[in-house]
């Protein structure tokens, strides 16, 4: 349904866009000054195009709101999925360092570290 509205939603968007570039320019915003036929005339309000642009302009707004309501009621809130949370590492009980703590856990020396006990690849120095 969200698909075939969309589809119209673009058909209509486009008969808009033609309705608008077939319209004469007036030379004034919104129709204010220009020729006496203009927008605010009798005569101005009867033309085809003026009134297929206030149409096709309804049913644009109109479907886009009722394709929002539609998005929004299709994607409704739900549980929040947890089945790829990592669990905390188990604590282990290890001697404190000694000398200069590398700031990453390791004991800071001129020579690259072996490979912690954890699987963990060490920092070059």
């Amino acid at each position: 349904m969200f698909t075939f509205l969309l589809v119209v939603q673009a058909i209509i968007a486009a008969l808009l866009v033609a309705v608008i570039l077939m319209q004469k320019s007036e030379g004034g915003g919104l129709g204010v000054g220009g020729s006496p036929a203009g927008l605010m005339s009798a005569r101005g309000a009867a033309d085809f195009l003026t009134r297929s642009t206030t149409v096709l302009a309804t049913i644009f707004v109109t479907l886009s709101i009722v394709m929002a309501v539609i998005a929004s009621v299709r994607h409704a809130p739900s549980d929040i999925d947890t089945s790829l949370v990592r669990q905390a590492p188990a604590t282990q009980n290890a001697p404190a360092p000694t000398g200069n703590a590398d700031p990453l856990g390791g004991v800071a020396s001129n020579a690259a570290s072996a490979p912690a006990s954890n699987g963990a690849v060490p920092l070059a120095n």
